[in-house]
């Protein structure tokens, strides 16, 4: 733990010392830019399911396209996703509203790891070696497939969150993108096909699923804990 602080502590002093070192126009865009991420997060919700169906009668086939790329961009930051997939499924029926929410999300996923790791990934890999983390990293580098499809299958874990975690560790682009798919695919069927997206009641096999789902990936998570993870030099 005390390791883990002090870890902490290198990271946030090294980021004051970095922002003392900007020149003001760079200073100027990232305030701007950190403004814009918090008034997107806080401000923007998506829209009522009524809402969407209006703009899809209006749109025609095309709203599908419009939809998917809505869905990517939106979960670039912290908003839940679920109202989305549900209205994948109320909107497009059950096997398109899988494939277009399935596919959006996984597209989300690999953008957001992208983007974080471009903007921060540099700078974050060499603190990657202090010994808190050291362990962490290198599990997630070699097994990092079975933590994340473990972590997607706990509906608890926001899922931008687990982006931009991921985005800061070793973990592979392939092994994160193919995992997010296989990890978020139950949970999202699930919410595709039994989620009441008219009354916003649950489901009782819904929530039972759920909790099902949660306790598989708890247990890949103990199961990667246990598994040996081969020294770095």
């Amino acid at each position: 733990m005390k390791r883990f602080g002090e870890f902490i502590g290198g990271l946030v002093h090294d980021a004051v010392a970095a922002v003392r070192g900007w020149s003001p126009a760079r200073r100027m865009v990232v305030i701007a830019g950190a403004v814009a991420f918090l008034a997107v997060t806080v401000l923007v919700d998506v829209p009522p399911i009524a809402t969407l169906r209006d703009w899809a009668e209006a749109a025609g086939p095309a709203f599908v396209v419009a939809f998917w790329f809505g869905y990517v961009l939106i979960t670039q930051f912290p908003i839940p996703r679920t109202l989305l997939t549900l209205a994948s499924g109320v909107l497009f029926g059950p096997v398109p509203g899988i494939i277009v929410s399935l596919t959006a999300t996984t597209v989300a996923a690999a953008v957001s790891l992208l983007v974080v790791r471009r903007l921060l990934g540099d700078w974050m890999r060499p603190r990657l070696r202090h010994p808190a983390v050291a362990g962490i990293n290198a599990r997630l580098e070699q097994r990092g497939w079975l933590a994340v499809t473990s972590l997607r299958m706990i509906a608890g874990v926001p899922f931008s969150v687990l982006n931009y975690a991921a985005a800061l560790s070793a973990v592979p682009l392939w092994a994160f993108t193919v995992s997010t798919f296989v990890g978020s695919a139950p949970g999202t069927i699930l919410t595709v096909i039994l989620g009441d997206a008219l009354t916003g009641q649950s489901h009782p096999a819904a929530i039972i699923l759920t909790v099902v789902l949660a306790l598989i990936g708890v247990a890949g998570l103990a199961v990667d804990h246990r598994l040996p993870v081969k020294s770095v030099a």
